[in-house]
């Protein structure tokens, strides 16, 4: 049977499981996952850019550790299963994966006790490929490796360095070790510690209860945990016996996953400190945030439940929970950063998060609403225009009735028509001709009015309704945008001066008609186009308005 062994090529394969999938960031987070299944209580990672351009990468535990032998074992590809279930290591690949996709050499150090002799062994893959086989190099501790250890350990745990690190940075610059390359690693550092913070935040809160605390220092700065769901002012709202979902596994037992759902608060419901701190809403960050053993393997994304991300539920997001004993029904990755759902159950978790789904986009929208009825548009210039344009064909008042809201004009229809229009006293002189208001309560987009400066000589005017769909999608983006309201603006009240012009008694239910119907129209043709964002509006203020 001898010559059906079939050993891989070590100079490929070894290169080859560079590209499983890593960034610096997974590959970190994964060896973290086997300082913390060795218990640890402190680990620190230390990103080094030394003056010649190398660089190196240092992760050190005050864990278990490991004798000769250990080490040894966890060198393995495919080291052998740990005796420990729940550990966050899983495949006895992720030292190895995780270390090759950054660097060329890879070494570990360790030891279980103070009198112990430390462990060394290291895989380089130069010589890996120069040999065309799968032999490790034994070298001897050196004194810096010996401070390295202290410094990041202490008297017992486990150092691993990464050296040779060609993948650290996603260029090379010019200037090796120079002041460019320095600031790409100080942000390379602080994107590990958000990365960090997020993926063990339930480890790294003292006051979260729900795993054994633990201190994680970059480059000597304790890393802050951030919880994804802001729960001081989030609102979780699926009742107590729904946060259970049972599943069967492969033998037949029946294993629970934990589900929550949390609305955060809309941005405009916080400062600007509290969102960038502790909500930081985005569209990509909705969704499911999945946790195995208390660690976080995805974050973000609707996993085949909803659709794409959109802006109305940027505000949902779904805390789901499950243990090891559900590896195999989740399908969990090598890198422990994604999980595939069986379809019974994406189908399960539609029909019991619809609801909140929808909630979230109304609550989204409902905000939005008020944030841009509340915003202003400035109508001021085609007020201007309607004053100062001499000639315009509109009806003639005669008289005034603002206790039945009506009046007596002069139009198309004859010298003494009595009409029924909002007439409105003391409106401000620069919104006298045109004005959006709250008030219109029809669901017209407009309707025409008789309006004075004061009690007398009154003119035509037109009111605009703010929460029609027109004015919250088109009026508010061409304002936003810099494209001038104006024409809009004198578009409406030429309708109104016309309706005003050529209406009695008899054709005024004709033309509400016509304003109900185009109104309707218009939020038909507008149903599919989503409301502008508030940031949208924000850009447009910055930007200013072209109108001239």
């Amino acid at each position: 049977m001898s010559d059906l062994i079939n050993n891989p090529d070590a100079s490929r394969l070894i290169y080859g499981l560079r590209d499983t999938g890593y960034n610096v960031r997974t590959a970190v987070a994964d060896v973290i996952d086997n300082s913390i299944a060795a218990n640890a209580t402190v680990v620190n990672v230390e990103i080094e850019l030394r003056p010649d351009g190398r660089k190196f990468v240092y992760i050190g535990d005050d864990g278990d550790g490991m004798d000769g032998a250990g080490v040894y074992n966890a060198m393995r590809y495919g080291a052998p299963a740990r005796k420990n279930a729940k550990s966050l290591g899983k495949f006895g690949l992720g030292l190895k994966t995780a270390s090759s996709s950054v660097c060329r050499k890879f070494t570990v150090i360790s030891r279980k006790s103070a009198d112990q002799l430390l462990g060394k062994l290291a895989w380089d893959l130069e010589h890996v490929a120069q040999r065309n086989t799968w032999e490790m190099l034994r070298e001897p501790v050196t004194d810096e490796e010996r401070g390295l250890f202290e410094e990041y350990c202490g008297a017992k745990g486990t150092l691993v360095i990464w050296s040779s690190c060609d993948r650290i940075l996603s260029k090379e610059y010019t200037e090796p070790g120079g002041t460019q390359e320095k600031q790409a690693i100080k942000r390379l550092a602080e994107s590990l510690a958000e990365h960090v913070s997020l993926i063990y935040h339930r480890f790294l809160d003292a006051a979260d209860n729900r795993e054994r605390n633990i201190t994680i220092r970059i480059n000597g700065l304790p890393v802050e945990p951030w919880n994804p769901f802001y729960p001081t002012k989030s609102e979780q709202i699926l009742g107590d016996g729904q946060q259970s979902v049972p599943m069967r596994t492969a033998d037949g037992r029946v294993e629970r996953a934990g589900i929550r759902a949390w609305i955060l608060p809309h941005r405009r419901d916080m400062s600007r400190e509290e969102h960038d701190r502790f909500a930081r809403i985005t569209n990509k960050a909705q969704g499911f945030y999945i946790y195995r053993e208390g660690r976080l393997i995805q974050d973000g994304g609707w996993i085949g439940v909803f659709s794409a991300p959109e802006p109305h539920t940027s505000l949902l997001r779904i805390e789901f929970d499950f243990g090891h004993e559900l590896d195999e029904a989740f399908k969990v990755d090598v890198k422990k950063s994604r999980i595939l759902l069986d379809p019974a159950l994406e189908e399960h978790l539609r029909k019991l998060l619809q609801p909140i789904y929808r909630e979230a986009g109304l609550r989204y929208r409902r905000k939005n609403r008020e944030i841009v009825v509340g915003k202003g548009i400035d109508h001021a210039s085609a007020n201007h225009s309607i004053k100062g344009t001499p000639g315009t064909t509109k009806p003639q008042v005669t008289a005034v009735d603002a206790a039945t809201q009506s009046a007596v004009v002069g139009n198309n229809r004859g010298p003494s028509i009595r009409i029924r229009q909002p007439v409105q006293d003391n409106v401000r002189p620069e919104s006298v001709h045109v004005e959006a208001v709250e008030t219109i309560t029809s669901g017209q987009l407009w309707q025409p009015a008789l309006r004075s400066l004061g009690t007398t000589g009154h003119v035509t005017g037109v009111l605009l309704n703010k929460h029609h769909d027109f004015y919250q999608k088109i009026y508010q983006r061409a304002a936003a945008s810099g494209y001038a309201v104006e024409g809009m603006d004198l578009l409406l009240w030429a309708f109104a001066a016309a309706e005003q012009n050529n209406t009695n008694a008899e054709l005024e239910p004709i033309f509400e008609d016509i304003r109900d119907e185009i109104s309707s129209n218009l939020r038909k043709l507008l149903r599919q186009l989503e409301d502008p964002q508030p940031e949208e509006l924000e850009e447009g203020e910055e930007t200013g308005d072209d109108r001239s």
